[in-house]
């Protein structure tokens, strides 16, 4: 600014002494009218660029900041615009890891709950063992501890593998598997609990192939079939049937139980819930680790029940990503 008033009056008085009184004026005006334009739009730069640095440190000590979008053009907008995209998207990210970490202690709350009830059956038993003298009792109490320590493995497991695919840490493999092939391999560990409880199942399959990770999706479907399994009476009928679209290949599960409540179909599939004919060793996380698996193949699942009557597992896995 001292610079630029200098040089006016430099060129005033050189235009005074070389080219006379009028051209002088003239220059001493034109100079004064640029400095004064020169220096309003200098000001509002240097107040914007303020601005936008007051609105930096705002977002940065986490305070709530306003909508700093504006209409004009120039290089501050587009400066403005970005650090307002930029302050949005740590804003969002902030507000999923705040979301994330509600969740994450929600689970931790939950494991620890569901590890409390054996462990705790684990000490009495313990107790009682220590004092036991007849066998026969103490090979009761070895029977409960074994049993105890199965569920807490398979809860321990099932949460692993929910954690590895959560964080993408498990690359679902791609491969062409025959439908009879598939389904036999998910029936097999069941078929001594079919014949002691004299379940009859029937499998319809075409013939077909799926687009999958055949270990995985085998384990799915196990979880829905334990599931069907656990909420239906001796002498109860199991139904399984594949076939195949244009659009993707499904699979069916049916079973004659004692079926889902209304209330509980449209959180069947969440983490740790338990609906009301739920069973007494049901921890609610079989089902939400098969929705897993299904959405990370680019497949869905859904299901329909009746009380009284049974439920119908549907399992989408789609030909190409929708």
């Amino acid at each position: 600014m001292i610079l630029g008033s200098a040089l006016t009056i430099v060129m005033a008085i050189s235009g005074f002494i070389f080219a006379g009184k009028t051209a002088g004026i003239m220059l001493l005006i034109s100079g004064t009218v640029l400095l004064a334009v020169f220096f309003y739009y200098t000001k509002k730069r240097y107040r914007r660029i303020e601005e936008l640095n007051d609105y930096l440190v705002k977002i940065l000590s986490g305070d709530s900041a306003p909508d700093i979008h504006d209409q004009e053009e120039g290089e501050l907008s587009i400066l403005a615009d970005n650090i307002y995209k930029a302050a949005s998207t740590l804003k969002f990210q902030n507000e999923i890891l705040s979301e994330d970490r509600k969740q994450l202690a929600q689970a931790i709350a939950d494991i620890s709950h569901q590890l409390k009830t054996p462990l705790t059956s684990m000490m009495v038993m313990n107790d009682l063992l220590s004092a036991e003298e007849d066998s026969e009792k103490r090979r009761e109490f070895l029977k409960t501890q074994s049993a105890q320590l199965e569920r807490m493995n398979w809860l321990i497991q099932t949460l692993l593998k929910l954690s590895k695919l959560d964080a993408g840490t498990i690359e679902l493999k791609h491969e062409r598997v025959s439908a009879k092939e598939l389904l036999s391999e998910v029936l097999k560990p069941f078929e001594i609990q079919f014949e002691l409880r004299g379940i009859s199942y029937k499998q319809d399959t075409a013939d077909i192939t799926f687009n999958c990770d055949k270990n995985w999706t085998v384990e799915a479907l196990q979880n829905i079939v334990k599931n069907c399994i656990e909420h239906m009476d001796d002498g109860g009928e199991l139904k399984i049937t594949a076939d195949d679209t244009n659009l993707f290949s499904r699979i069916m599960i049916e079973d004659t139980g004692c079926g889902i409540a209304e209330a509980d179909l449209p959180h069947i599939f969440e983490r740790f819930y338990k609906g009301k004919n739920a069973g007494k060793d049901s921890v609610g996380i079989g089902l939400a680790l098969t929705k897993a698996i299904i959405e990370d193949q680019h497949g869905e699942i859904s299901v329909k029940s009746t009380e009284g009557v049974g439920s119908a597992f549907e399992i989408k896995l789609y030909k190409t990503i929708v």
